[in-house]
């Protein structure tokens, strides 16, 4: 009998046909996932699952998933999926790194620039008719170039943002657990300091670590207020790791000058402050949505589903210890 995999969410066409060449599919064509208890359901008699964020493999639902031998999410990201868990039952887990880096740091630049430059309060002052004539202090925001980039994080999305940065002559500084390589501080010009000093001296503060208990609410009201109030905040990482209330609170007060948001604490639900407020700019968690990426998205996703059902080892393993063993 030919295994089966479980596609619980609307991924592209491509990555369905190549899975049936090598399984059976069960497919939730729908954008809007399945309860627990469905989910549940549907996974009993599955040999893999690929799986998107919303989905959440928390340790009692991974104790129930008999005969699984590989859940691939489809994200870098795996905040949705408690992976020490899932290798103590035995479980492979996948995520898709690296296709999206560039696209992702894309979009959190592109997040930056709105925010510095009002690029949506200008959209929106265009459309509403308000615009009669010039005037020299007309929607006047800050300039990037030449000022100061501080980047929490410095990983692959980190370091793409960094280059970005260059382009812009800025001066680069990061804050990490580990420090970059000598090679990628040499070649950015990256300038590693603690915590507090990239709050304090950054204009424009960029946030790419992964969401763990140590980086939750990283971002909170102590942290803004050493901001300077002509900084900017961008979060193209996960929701989570900014204080979302003290984030709306300092924006309203003016404690920072504005904010470009792509995740939020509680996805889809935004902050009902964050929705009134005009030195925000907030996007739906589309920072990985160019049309190549999200294919390749999929399809990768589906070629770590397709090792694991037939015994290769999936080309982005997040336990391989547990490989190692086998």
């Amino acid at each position: 009998m030919k295994p089966v995999v479980l596609v619980t969410k609307r991924i592209y066409p491509q990555a369905i046909e190549f899975l049936k060449q090598h399984a059976d599919v069960d497919y939730e064509e729908s954008d809007d996932g399945m309860p627990a208890a469905e989910l549940a359901r549907r996974i009993r008699g599955k040999q893999a699952v690929v799986s998107q964020l919303m989905d959440k493999f928390t340790p009692e639902v991974l104790a129930t998933l008999d005969g699984i031998k590989v859940i691939a999410n489809v994200a870098v990201g795996y905040d949705n999926i408690d992976v020490p868990a899932a290798t103590r039952h035995g479980i492979l887990v996948t995520h898709t790194p690296d296709v999206l880096t560039d696209t992702t740091a894309d979009f959190g630049f592109a997040l930056l620039l709105a925010a510095a430059r009002r690029v949506v309060e200008g959209h929106h002052f265009v459309h509403s008719g308000q615009w009669t004539k010039w005037r020299v202090d007309l929607l006047v925001g800050q300039d990037v170039h030449h000022r100061t980039l501080g980047i929490f994080g410095m990983g692959r999305i980190g370091q793409a943002v960094a280059r970005r940065g260059r382009g812009f002559s800025m001066r680069i500084i990061y804050h990490d657990t580990q420090r970059a390589p000598a090679a990628v501080e040499q070649e950015l010009g990256l300038e590693m300091v603690s915590k507090e000093q990239l709050l304090r001296e950054s204009d424009f503060v960029s946030l790419h670590v992964p969401l763990m208990p140590e980086t939750r609410h990283m971002i909170g009201a102590r942290e803004l207020r050493m901001m300077k109030p002509t900084a900017i905040l961008v979060n193209s990482s996960r929701g989570p790791v900014v204080d979302e209330p003290a984030l709306a609170e300092a924006l309203e007060q003016r404690v920072i000058a504005g904010a470009g948001l792509d995740v939020y604490e509680r996805e889809p639900q935004v902050h009902p402050l964050l929705l009134k407020l005009d030195n925000v700019v907030l996007a739906p968690h589309i920072a990985s949505a160019s049309v190549d990426t999200r294919i390749k998205m999929s399809m990768m996703a589906a070629e770590n589903a397709v090792a694991g059902i037939e015994g290769r080892r999936p080309p982005n393993l997040l336990n391989p210890e547990l490989w190692a063993g086998k």
